[in-house]
């Protein structure tokens, strides 16, 4: 039996591993073991939003550099029942008793990265019961069983993972009972060390038995307030038990005849949407995939949608945004007459970047249609480099992302929510859902929806060569935080495999294009497809 015609499609393809296809259900996680207990959930008649938790929680466990139930929390869920999708915003506030004097007395003239004043209010746990109580099918005791069972048997510690550990060992050493919980004989664990939490089991299982509430009301929420209080910090009782996610509108926006979600403010999801509306007035599919034309457009229209994000972004309750204004054709097709096809704009805004995040996303997808695009964070690294003694996770640091500049409609607040980077994405075609999709990395994620988008859309590439595809990314804008822009218009990282002679022309017209390894987020994504009549998963 010849073999060549399957040697040849292999040789041609311009993806690195295979799709997955699926009639009853998928789950896309970056870790296997979260993939797995979101499909135990799905096998045991559990719906997508069920299976999302169980992955989350997991992931939390396997992956504490980046996510965990001291994070928040963003989901767009589409309900198959009624056609309709809902946004959840569990992104926790900053404490009533911390002010910007208060700040200032303590020497700072900037939002501190790390440390107990950068903590927030977690949201991530109520998020998952607002999920749970609306759309679930499974009790939280049900869905964080696989992620308790195994904190408690341990697990085998990835390379990728042990990588992110080992880099964050002296940031893990400056606390107590970060370095108790996470650094076994005080090292890092190494590939293939198996790994427990005893302390996280039982967090879980006491959110398991007790709800939200017994992260918010009871014995999580006192020992977070007396630690914070042990390191100088504000935050009190009452700041969890007034706490609550709230449900939203996603926003969206068409693209060449697709129409594509995001997480309104205080999410960068409003930055995505303008890029896409400014790039659907050049014509990218004639221009050609990662040709110096294409990349300067979206280049171009990334400065553009961000100058426009940093001037307005903010908590919508403490600040009126014009979101139907910034997402009007109209006003992208005026931006996009500011694009000089032939010559990088170096003006836009006045150049540091958004410090890269650590992210996790993942999608889900159940027989009967119902899907869930759900990304969680603890922000920078480790988050504040902060643990609880005896609970078992990192605090968040998404209180950094504050300004302290009066003028700015970011400005920090008491109970004001921040500025976040976290967005997960969705997209319809014909009223119907077409895909559940999300990149991770913080200023990159506007950036990096829109190149899996346009990889499809725009290039008919498949759902993982849209990810697989090489990527860039812009950094050097004005910030949320207030840092202002360099005059050199910032610079232009790009991915091994965009070609050469794309580089030199993007050079020629002004870019200052620089090579890295790293950096362009993780990808995730379920998209929906129709064969013979029958829907399948990809």
């Amino acid at each position: 039996m010849s073999h060549g015609g399957s040697d040849a499609i292999a040789q041609d393809r311009n993806q690195g591993r295979s799709m997955v296809i699926s009639r009853n259900g998928i789950v896309a996680a970056e870790s296997p073991l979260a993939a797995q207990a979101g499909v135990q959930i799905l096998e045991r008649g559990g719906n997508a939003v069920d299976a999302a938790v169980a992955a989350n929680a997991m992931m939390g466990l396997v992956a504490p550099m980046s996510n965990g139930s001291g994070g928040d929390l963003f989901a767009i869920v589409y309900d198959a029942k009624s056609g309709k999708l809902y946004g959840l915003n569990a992104s926790g506030w900053a404490p009533a008793g911390l002010t910007i004097e208060f700040l200032k007395n303590q020497g700072f003239h900037d939002m501190p990265e790390q440390g107990v004043q950068s903590v927030t209010v977690p949201g991530a746990v109520d998020g998952w019961q607002k999920l749970l109580d609306r759309f679930g099918k499974k009790k939280l005791s049900e869905v964080l069983a696989p992620a308790i069972r195994t904190a408690e048997d341990g697990f085998p510690v990835t390379e990728w993972i042990s990588g992110l550990w080992a880099a964050n060992a002296e940031f893990l050493r400056g606390n107590e009972a970060a370095a108790r919980t996470y650094l076994p004989d005080n090292k890092p664990p190494a590939l293939g060390q198996i790994f427990r939490n005893a302390d996280l089991a039982r967090s879980l299982r006491l959110i398991a038995q007790g709800g939200r509430d017994a992260f918010y009301k009871g014995e999580i929420a006192k020992s977070i307030v007396e630690t914070s209080r042990r390191h100088g910090g504000t935050l009190a009782e009452k700041d969890f038990a007034e706490f609550s996610s709230e449900w939203v509108d996603p926003i969206s926006t068409t693209y060449r005849g697709w129409r594509v979600y995001e997480m309104p403010p205080n999410s960068q999801g409003l930055a995505a949407l303008e890029m896409l509306n400014i790039m659907e007035t050049f014509p990218l599919d004639k221009s050609g995939l990662n040709t110096a034309a294409t990349l300067h457009t979206m280049i171009e229209a990334k400065k553009l949608a961000y100058a426009d994000l940093i001037r307005y972004i903010g908590d919508p309750k403490f600040s009126t945004l014009p979101v139907s204004q910034l997402l009007s054709k109209e006003f992208a097709t005026a931006r996009a007459k500011q694009i000089d096809p032939n010559k990088a704009n170096c003006n836009v805004g006045p150049a540091t970047s958004l410090p890269g995040s650590s992210t996790i996303y993942l999608s889900t997808v159940d027989r009967d249609g119902n899907m869930v695009s759900l990304i969680q964070s603890n922000y920078r690294g480790m988050g504040s480099g902060i643990v609880v003694p005896g609970l078992g996770f990192m605090f968040q640091d998404r209180g950094e992302l504050f300004s302290m500049d009066p003028q700015h409609a970011n400005v920090y607040a008491p109970g004001k929510r921040p500025f976040h980077t976290i967005i997960p994405g969705f997209v319809m075609k014909d009223g119907k859902p077409w895909e559940a999709f999300g990149v991770m990395g913080g200023g990159m994620q506007p950036q990096g929806h829109v190149q899996v988008l346009s990889n499809q859309i725009d290039f008919g590439l498949n759902v993982q060569e849209a990810g697989d595809a090489s990527r860039w990314q812009h950094e050097g804008d004005n910030e949320p935080t207030g840092e202002k822009m360099t005059e050199s218009g910032g610079y232009v990282e790009v991915e091994s495999g965009i070609p050469y002679e794309t580089v030199r022309e993007l050079r020629k017209k002004g870019h200052d294009v620089r090579f890295d390894v790293g950096g362009y987020g993780g990808y995730q994504a379920i998209k929906v497809e129709m064969h013979d009549g029958q829907r399948v998963y990809v």
